[in-house]
């Protein structure tokens, strides 16, 4: 096994200080790529989806909750299976407390093309708490290009997709898959999806914190059960 070098806690520090500056220049690098994302134009959702969840049917609407966002995990769970995929049942168990996200006008879904019938079963053996839809039987994945062709025959892929509603209009934003969901879990990692972004004052676009009302900053944070939703 190779191990990394011993040295004196000098050597380290020195080596640490380099690296250091190598990480601030990443960090900037993803804030404009960020802000990059954020100036992504939006295209309108007019196909009406329909989708079947602990309320029963909902429209994509919906799903907002009332919030200005939503970010939708498209976990794989084929119509025939018993069980969701690994990987996706892994990224699920990565997703915070979600009043946080809320808090930033945002929600949190799950969406997957296996009946309702399969999914709460499943929900409810892994202990997930997520609002977790079925899209059976609609192509609301097939329509955010959440399919990927393998040997000859279309095989769908794990993904997230971004939207924004302005009224009663619904936008879609982004959508990422494959090691575009690598690091995604926590409530910042999902906010720097969206088009609105974490909705504080230094973001750039400059004015897109304030498009829904006031800016938030770290003075709004609170722990998750003394939000006002």
């Amino acid at each position: 096994m190779s191990l990394p070098e011993i040295v004196s806690r000098a050597q380290w520090s020195a080596a640490r200080e380099e690296l250091l500056d190598k990480e601030k220049a990443v960090t900037r690098a993803l804030d404009a790529l960020r802000a990059e994302r954020r100036r992504l134009p939006m295209v309108p959702v007019d196909r009406e989806y329909v989708f079947e969840g602990g309320d029963g049917r909902a429209t994509l609407l919906d799903l907002f909750q009332g919030r200005q966002q939503l970010v939708v995990h498209h976990f794989v769970f084929d119509p025939a299976w018993e069980a969701g995929c690994r990987c996706c049942s892994a990224f699920l168990d990565q997703i915070g407390h979600l009043a946080h996200l809320h808090a930033r006008r945002t929600t949190f879904a799950a969406v997957s093309r296996a009946p309702f019938t399969r999914i709460l079963p499943f929900k409810a053996r892994m202990g997930w708490t997520v609002p977790w839809y079925s899209s059976c039987p609609g192509d609301f994945d097939a329509d955010l290009n959440m399919f990927s062709e393998e040997d000859g025959r279309p095989v769908q892929r794990p993904g997230v997709s971004c939207f924004l509603r302005d009224g009663d209009r619904v936008f879609h934003t982004y959508s990422a898959w494959g090691r575009g969901l690598e690091g995604l879990g926590s409530t910042t990692s999902l906010l720097d999806l969206t088009a609105l972004g974490r909705q504080e004052p230094w973001e750039e676009p400059q004015g897109r914190a304030y498009a829904v009302g006031a800016p938030v900053t770290q003075e709004h944070l609170r722990y998750h059960d003394e939000y006002d939703d």
